[in-house]
């Protein structure tokens, strides 16, 4: 088999997931309606991009459909970046201002409505027979890489500050979801720069054999990159709840810088101890700084900067830091053996084992199997 032969192979089995991926995304049952529509949408356009490894075998000439699937990778990111939003913020919602994220898509369209879609079959033959080699062309492809340039920028600085919104005032599995959006961006992130080193590698040779090998080494890694996002949809079928984009940040809510606390401070710090130490809030899984400032009557901007300014830590660290001393006195208790690790880090607030370790870990360099051992030993 030569390699182009396989090159259309793995491209029609990678377009052949993307497909099987966007119909389950659009028609899963799921709370999340708005991020799998997205999601599907970014993974069919990718799709339509992918077939390009072997549709020309299936083309008898050059058509009006060919070319607008050759424009839809200027909606690849656009898509990916309204996706990330609406899985990062629950409050998300579609305005007509988003529509604005189509205008180089429909300005690439326009500028080829002359020259090719009204034109005859002869010049549509002569377009893509020179293709790489059209001033157009290029330019496209320029604007291409800095529209991936432009969003991916944006991507990174939506999930920092939804990240940092979160750490301050949700304590619920969230944070999981997050990393592995910071994963899915981060790979999508080098899929784009391997395309466009492709490209720039095409682009500066005319030897058809490196050609070939850097076309089949794409193909392979959008097979890859395709398989990855399937086995995460079923390995984590339910995987984002995000977070309300409206929540300020602390330093949004600070002043100026403070040199010393304001009276009633320490008071205030005092009064909060106590309530977690006796009311212990931090039980509840899903527990938010909305909620708890609801339980002690406190305005929810002075708790805030109360744990997060005052107390130095995000609320998320905050409630871990007693749902931790909560587990680490069960776990050394001996009335409580009969508890495994897993029921007691549902007991103590914890809704995963992978989070209940990783703060554990943090917060007493130890596993909770370990400090359970060692505590029971030394009774």
């Amino acid at each position: 088999m030569d390699r182009l032969s396989l090159i259309g192979i793995i491209g029609f089995v990678t377009v052949f997931i993307c497909f099987l991926m966007g119909l389950f995304l659009l028609t899963v049952k799921t709370k999340h309606k708005l991020s799998n529509v997205l999601f599907a949408l970014y993974i069919f356009v990718a799709g339509l991009d992918f077939s390009g490894f072997f549709i020309y075998r299936f083309l008898d000439a050059y058509n009006n459909w060919e070319m607008l699937r050759t424009q839809t990778s200027l909606l690849s990111m656009p898509l990916f970046y309204l996706y990330v939003l609406s899985v990062c913020y629950s409050d998300f919602r579609l305005r007509p201002v988003h529509l604005l994220h189509l205008l180089p898509f429909v300005i690439s369209n326009l500028a080829v409505v002359q020259e090719y879609y009204l034109a005859g079959q002869a010049a549509k033959t002569y377009y893509f027979e020179h293709y790489g080699s059209m001033p157009q062309v290029q330019v496209k492809r320029v604007v291409l890489e800095l529209q991936s340039v432009f969003y991916i920028t944006a991507i990174f600085l939506t999930l920092k500050k939804s990240r940092n919104i979160f750490l301050e005032n949700y304590t619920g599995p969230s944070i999981v979801s997050y990393k592995w959006l910071f994963q899915l961006v981060v790979i999508t992130t080098v899929v784009h720069v391997i395309v466009f080193l492709r490209m720039l590698f095409q682009w500066t040779t005319d030897d058809e054999n490196a050609i070939t090998w850097a076309l089949l080494f794409g193909a392979i890694t959008a097979l890859i990159v395709m398989c990855w996002f399937v086995l995460k949809a079923l390995y984590q079928p339910e995987l984002f709840r995000g977070v309300d984009s409206t929540l300020p940040l602390v330093r949004e809510m600070l002043p100026e810088p403070e040199s010393v606390k304001p009276s009633g401070t320490e008071e205030k710090i005092a009064m909060l101890k106590a309530y977690m130490e006796q009311a212990e809030p931090y039980l509840e899984p899903d527990l938010t700084i909305q909620e708890l400032a609801a339980r002690m009557n406190m305005p929810m901007r002075e708790l805030s900067l109360l744990i997060n300014h005052h107390l130095n830590q995000h609320f998320f660290d905050f409630i871990n830091g007693y749902r931790i001393e909560k587990a680490k006195k069960l776990l050394s208790s001996s009335t409580k053996q009969a508890l495994n690790v897993q029921e007691i880090l549902y007991e103590v607030g914890f809704n995963s084992k992978s989070s209940f370790n990783t703060a554990f870990k943090k917060h007493t360099n130890t596993t909770p199997t370990q400090y359970r051992n060692s505590s029971l030993s030394g009774n």
